[in-house]
Formats: structure tokens, sequence, C-alpha cells
């Protein structure tokens, strides 16, 4: 079965109460008045949000759910301290953007491997009468009850990292190009917003040399505004190194066109997306004659590469091109 891709999920959490602490006093044989003995309580547990580097998707969530952290015990004769209050981890992908989502007030971007953020504390344990004992006071009949754990309603928002992310318009040909050159298999078919969703790809050069390729879904003009997609495709689009503008033969729109409107509306969205690196390139050649393809490179930004992903023509090249380019970068984030 197909897995859902959720990049957008609201939900509430909970840290655990903090257990109480308790009045105790010895009981031993010939200590008629026996000293205060009752231990502190625990803990409160904590929420805790967790980066899991196998994740792509917000699905193990969903909208409203409700997560509790374990409450602390109390605490016990003998000055025995209750035990704490077990953490609940909550796994999420890289690339998730955590928001409280009452002030909207940006948490934490949690995108490195084991990157943890604490989204709702555990609360303070009670003390139990042996910590309030004093030379004035030597049997305290006084416990405190633990505090209430932290609340949250808290938004995760999921913005994709890859290497490499395939933009353009719908049935553009960009699910063609991941499926071909990754063991990926997003949807494909003839008509607009068949990707709906983004699709992840690795891609395995020579010498161990890997990259992540994202196929992300069409864009049309008015995006920046929430126009088709919108903004749900946009937030993809800014994790990537290297913007890839896939303009596809015989479409409505001219390639030409279709690299304006797509390119605008990022740089509408977010104008320094400007800085990174970008690559054009003409696909389903297949569909046009060598004369035509003349015409319509003359028309795109210089170093357009002409590719068919029925044929193989130019498959290569954009892989090198492409690879190269990610090394490139990653030697100078080095």
């Amino acid at each position: 079965m197909r897995t859902r891709f959720i990049d957008l999920v609201t939900f509430e959490v909970y840290g655990g109460k903090g257990g109480d602490g308790i009045v105790s006093f010895r009981r031993e044989a010939y200590v008629p008045r026996g000293g205060p003995n009752g231990g502190d309580g625990g803990a409160g547990g904590s929420i805790q949000l967790v980066v899991d580097p196998k994740l792509t998707t917000l699905v193990d969530f969903r909208n409203g759910a409700i997560f509790r952290a374990e409450k602390g015990m109390s605490g016990g004769s003998n000055n025995k301290t209750g035990r704490r209050g077990k953490n609940t981890l909550l796994k999420v992908p890289p690339g998730t953007v955590v928001f409280d989502a009452e002030t909207r007030e940006q948490l934490c971007d949690l995108t490195e491997n084991g990157q943890t953020l604490i989204a709702a504390l555990g609360g303070d344990p009670g003390r139990g009468n042996s910590s309030f004992a004093s030379s004035r006071v030597q049997a305290p009949r006084k416990a405190t009850k633990g505090q209430p754990g932290q609340f949250r309603k808290i938004r995760l928002e999921l913005s994709l990292i890859a290497d490499a992310g395939l933009v353009g318009v719908p049935n553009a040909g960009k699910s063609t190009i991941l499926s071909t050159v990754s063991a990926a298999r997003p949807k494909i078919a003839g008509y607009p917003f068949t990707t709906i969703h983004p699709a992840l790809g690795m891609i395995k050069m020579a010498r161990g040399f890997s990259f992540v390729l994202a196929d992300l879904p069409g864009l049309i003009e008015g995006a920046s505004e929430g126009m088709g997609l919108g903004l749900q495709f946009l937030r993809h689009v800014e994790r990537n190194r290297i913007l890839i503008y896939v303009v596809g033969a015989g479409l409505e729109l001219s390639p030409a066109d279709q690299y304006r409107t797509v390119r605008d509306e990022i740089l509408a969205y977010k104008p320094d997306l400007e800085e990174l690196d970008e690559i054009v390139v003409l696909s389903k050649a297949d569909l046009i004659t060598d004369e035509e393809v003349t015409g319509i490179l003359e028309t795109l930004p210089e170093n357009t590469l002409v590719i068919s992903a029925v044929t193989g023509r130019g498959m290569d090249e954009f892989l090198i091109r492409t690879s190269g380019s990610i090394r490139r970068l990653r030697e100078t984030e080095k």
C-alpha cells in the first residue's frame, strides 16, 4: 500500500507530572520519636522530538493527537526517592521545523541526525518531609506535591532536505527523470499534478559518491500566493543545494515561459533562493525535432541540457553535471 505523505501536522504534548513527596517517620524499636524519613518524588518524564534519518514524512502523527510522558512516582519511606517518569520519544524526519502553535514562535529547526528537542518538560518532583527538617523543626509534617508537566500545542512543518530538487510546471517530466536515474517510483501520468507530494531518490555514482534527488510537485503561476499546490510546494524548495529547472517540450507553455514562471514564483516566495546553484534541463526531447531543439535552446539560459528519459539522450551528462555541482558544494561547505 502506498505510504501517505504528511508534511504539516498539529498536536498536543504534555510533560509528566512530578511525583509527590511523602510524610514518614522512622519506626524502630526503642526509638519512640524517630526522625522524619519521607522521600522526595521523582521528576516527570519529558516529551522529546528526535531526528531519525530513515523517515521522510510525518505520517506517524495525526492532527489533534495527544502525547503524554510518564509521571514521576511518589517518594517512599527511609528517604527513598520516587522513580523518575520515562521520557516519550517522538521520531521526526530531518528538515522538521517545530513551532508553538499558539504563539507561532519557531522553537527549533531539526536537521541533523539524532538532534533532539524537549517539546514539553516534565514537572518538578515534590519534596518529602525529611527535606524540611531543621534544628528548629525536627519532626516536620510537611511534604509537597509534584508539579504538573509542561503543556504545549505544537505544529510540525516538514521541508524535505535533498542535494538537488527537480522543479517545473506540472507534467514537465520531473517524475520520469527521477524514476529513470534512481530506484524511486513516483506516480507518473500524462496529466497535471500527478505528483502531489515530494518524492526522494538516492543516486549512486562511481567511487561511492551518492546524492539525494527530490521530485517536487508541479508549480503554476501564482503559487507564491497559494495558487495550485502553492506554499505546500514552495516549502520544500529551500532545503536543496541545487535547483534543477525542468522545462518540458510539447506543453501548452513554451519552455522559456515555463522557466520564467517557475523561477519567478520561487523568488517571490523567498528572494534569497536566487543564490542557489541552478541547472536548466529541456526534457522530452524525443517529442521534437533537432531543429526545434535548437530554436528552443536560443530562448533558454546558456548551458541548458537536452535530455530524454525515454531514449536516454543526455541522461549521463545530466548525472555528471549534477553530481559534479553537488560535490563542489559539499567541499565548499567543509
